[in-house]
Parts: structure tokens; sequence; C-alpha cells
């Protein structure tokens, strides 16, 4: 994330996948379980979003259950304290989950990953094939990942709004939109745009594309880059993109970095460019 980041250790997150894979590694270190993941639910299914796994792979990145056929759904359902299994062949739900006779014994420990508002995202749990007597300290450490977990969701969250916020899309009429760029644009946040612009164009099932420019501070080697890329990409989805707000100094570190701008449509401002494509302005 650019605005917003978490530090765990010493360590910056760009994102909850990143956090995600630490914490489990971290974890790993001290609480003596063979496996240790983080899943999320829609209700429908589970999927493993994290694993780490000691030696044998009971759980892999990436593998999906419906969901009621899992400890994680008995996880949520046991509600915001933390369900402990020191033998899952003995536990009434527990027993009857094919899971249970596929690891034939152990042991299973699960807590919920929650939204600030109330919503389950999913859980993050620890799984072996030995019976296990957890201590204390292991219980804790589940409980306090699962509240960091929720912090860095939330972070996630507020960083997509600001990303939004920062490139707007903004439909005018049918088939035409018009993206104002502001403020400086670093690599994460030139690949947001793209996604941003991307989603948007198929949504709006757009012809056009303004993007305008006149807010943006600099022209370098990622700017220049993004733009082009964008521009591509807009192309092969069939939409005409046009660029403006084109600066005098904008236009000559363009030229230094060496920025391709033959074939792609640039006006000098946002009322030419809608000229072009047919607008007629009219003062009252």
């Amino acid at each position: 994330m650019d605005e917003r980041m978490l530090t765990l250790k010493g360590k910056s997150f760009q994102n909850f996948d990143e956090a995600a894979e630490c914490i489990l590694q971290m974890m790993s270190k001290i609480v003596d379980m063979n496996t240790l993941f983080i899943a999320k639910n829609d209700k429908e299914t589970n999927r493993i979003i994290k694993a780490v796994n000691a030696k044998d792979h009971l759980i892999n990145e990436g593998e999906e259950l419906p969901f009621k056929d899992t400890f994680c759904k008995l996880t949520v359902d046991h509600g915001r304290k933390i369900l402990v299994i020191e033998d899952i062949t003995q536990h009434q739900q527990a027993n009857e989950l094919q899971v249970t006779a596929d690891l034939g014994s152990g042991s299973f420990i699960g807590i919920p990953i929650y939204f600030e508002n109330g919503e389950n995202y999913g859980t993050i749990c620890g799984l072996d094939t030995k019976n296990i007597e957890f201590p204390e300290q292991h219980i804790q450490i589940f409980e306090s990942m699962a509240s960091v977990l929720t912090y860095v969701l939330e972070l996630d969250k507020a960083n997509e709004h600001i990303q939004t916020l920062t490139a707007p899309l903004v439909p005018i009429t049918k088939g035409v939109a018009i993206l104002p760029i502001i403020g400086d644009i670093t690599a994460q946040r030139a690949e947001n745009i793209i996604q941003i612009a991307l989603a948007k164009s198929q949504d709006y099932d757009l012809d056009y594309l303004i993007v305008d420019l006149s807010g943006v501070t600099q022209i370098n080697a990622t700017v220049s880059g993004a733009l082009l890329k964008l521009v591509k990409i807009l192309e092969i989805i069939g939409v005409k993109p046009i660029l403006t707000g084109f600066q005098p100094q904008m236009a000559m570190n363009a030229l230094q970095v060496h920025m391709d701008l033959k074939d792609i449509t640039i006006e000098s401002t946002l009322e030419r460019a809608l000229q072009r494509i047919g607008f007629v302005l009219q003062r009252e």
C-alpha cells in the first residue's frame, strides 16, 4: 500500500496477503503444529488463502471445499471465541466431517477473522494429525493474530477507497467518461489506475475514455510506462483513449523519458477532447 501499510517486527507489508504470509511464518516458529493456515469463506465455499506446513502437507494454498464441510465452519459457528479441539475424533461435530475421516486423528484450533463491521472474512487455524494440549500462550497468539488481521483488512479497504478517490472515473454520457489523474504516480498507484480504468470501461461499456493529466505533477518513466500500457489495453478492449492536460513542462519531460506519443490522440484541453468526439459546448 502506498498511503498506509502495516509494520510488524520491523517489516512493512503492502497488502493483506503479505501480512498473512509473515504472520503464519512467525507463528510456525512458536506454535508446535504441523499446519497453520488462513482461509476465506463466502458462506458457500472455503478457500485457503495462505498455508504453512512443517512436514506433512495437510492443507495447501488455493484449496477449496464446501464451507459446510470444513473445520472453519465449526470455528465460525463457535462465535468470536477460539475453538480448541484436542482430539477431532472425539468432538461430536468434527467427527462427522469427511476431513476428520481423511486425517484419521489429530487436533485443531481456530478463530474467526472479522471486518470491523462484524462481517466474517474467514479464519486463522492450526491443524495436526497428533493430539495436542494447547497451552494458554498459544491460544493467546491465535487471538492476537486474528485481531492483527482484522486491522490489516481494514487498511486494505481504506487503501482501496483512497486509490478509487484518487482516480475517479466519471461517466458523462453514454459511451463516454473522463478519468482525471491527480498528484504523483507511483508504480503501485499506476497499476491501480489501470485496473480501475479497465474495469470501469467495461462496466460502463465505453467507446471513449478521456484521460486528463492536468493534475499530474510530473512525467517520469513510471508515468509514461503506465500511460502507454493504459492506452494499449483500452485499445485492445475497443475503447478509444484521448489524453488531455499535457502542460509544456510535462511535454518536455515526456520527450526526455522517450515516451512514444505516436498514434496516441492528444488534445490540449478537455473541451477540445469533447469536441473531437462530437460534443458541442454552448454557454448560456
